[in-house]
C-alpha cells in the first residue's frame, strides 16, 4: 500500500506562484473592481438581500485579493517569521476587542456588518486577513521607495509606520461611509475621530517593529523585487477603496489612494501579463 505524501513545501510555493502569476489582472484589478461594486450596491441598498453586505461572500473576495502577499510571502516564513505574525494575530485581537468595549484607543465605535463571523459578537474572526496585510503591503513598498535608506532602522519603521497610518487615512472613511463600523462621536474626519489615528499610531509601530524582527528586511526586499505581483494586493487596495472614496465624495481620502498608486508606478509593478 501506497503511503500518502503531502506535497514538498517548494512545490507547493512553486504552483502558488503560478497560480497568482497567471491569474494577476483578475485578482488585483477585476476582484476589487467587482467589490467596490457590491460594496456600493449593498450600501445603497439595490442588491437583494443574500449578496447584500454577504459576509462569506466579502470574506471570499478579500481572500483572494490577499493571495498574491500569501504568496510572496510564502519562501521567507521561517519559524521566527511564523512566530512573529503569531504574535501580531494576538495582538490584533487583543487590541480590537479593547477598542470595541472600552474605546481606547481608537475611540468609541461599533460594528454595522459583519465581516464573516464575529468573535464573541464583537471582533471579525478573519481580522488579522483585514488589518496585517496593510502593515506587510506599507513594509514591501516602502522598502522599495527608500532604497539604500531602507538600510537604517531608525529611517525604515518610522516611514513604515506613516505608511500604515496614511493606508487608514484611506480606508476608515469609507468603511464608514458604507457602514462597515461608526464612530459613537462622529469626527472632523469624514466621521472618523483624530482618537482613531492616535490608536493606529500605536498599532502601526507595534506591528510594524513585531514585522521587522520577525522577517530578514534584506530577504523580503530582494522577494519582492524579483517577484513582480507581490504588491498586487495593494493594488488591489487602491482600486477597491480609491472607487469607494471617490463615489461618496470623500476627495481627500480618494486622492491619498492615488498617492499610493503613484508609489506603486514608482516601483513599476504595473505590468500584468497578455493572456
Amino acid at each position: 500500500m501506497r503511503s500518502f505524501e503531502l506535497p514538498a513545501r517548494p512545490h507547493v510555493e512553486r504552483r502558488l506562484d503560478e497560480l497568482v502569476d497567471e491569474n494577476r489582472f483578475t485578482i488585483a484589478v477585476v476582484f476589487p473592481a467587482v467589490g467596490a461594486i457590491t460594496l456600493l450596491g449593498s450600501a445603497e441598498g439595490v442588491l437583494p438581500e443574500p449578496l447584500s453586505f454577504n459576509p462569506y461572500f466579502l470574506l471570499f473576495g478579500v481572500a483572494v485579493m490577499r493571495l498574491p502577499l500569501i504568496a510572496g510571502i510564502a519562501p521567507l516564513l521561517t519559524k521566527r517569521a511564523a512566530a512573529g505574525l503569531l504574535v501580531l494575530c494576538g495582538y490584533t485581537y487583543a487590541i480590537e476587542f479593547t477598542g470595541v468595549l472600552t474605546g481606547y484607543p481608537y475611540g468609541h465605535f461599533e460594528y454595522g456588518v459583519d465581516l464573516g463571523p464575529m468573535l464573541a459578537g464583537h471582533v471579525p474572526a478573519a481580522l488579522p486577513l483585514f488589518f496585517l496585510p496593510l502593515v506587510v503591503n506599507a513594509y514591501l513598498l516602502c522598502l522599495l521607495l527608500l532604497g539604500s535608506l531602507a538600510r537604517r532602522a531608525a529611517v525604515r519603521i518610522p516611514i513604515v509606520v506613516a505608511a500604515v497610518v496614511g493606508m487608514d487615512l484611506v480606508l476608515d472613511p469609507a468603511a464608514v461611509a458604507v457602514g462597515f463600523w461608526a464612530y459613537d462621536a462622529g469626527g472632523l474626519y469624514y466621521q472618523v475621530p483624530w482618537t482613531n489615528y492616535a490608536g493606529w499610531v500605536l498599532s502601526a509601530t507595534v506591528s510594524v517593529v513585531v514585522l521587522d524582527r520577525a522577517f530578514d528586511w534584506n530577504g523580503l526586499l530582494a522577494r519582492v523585487e524579483s517577484c513582480r505581483f507581490m504588491l498586487d494586493d495593494l493594488v488591489s487596495f487602491v482600486i477597491l477603496w480609491g472607487v469607494v472614496n471617490a463615489y461618496f465624495g470623500n476627495w481627500l481620502p480618494a486622492l491619498l489612494a492615488v498617492g499610493y498608486g503613484y508609489g506603486l508606478w514608482r516601483t513599476d509593478r504595473f505590468d500584468f501579463p497578455e493572456r
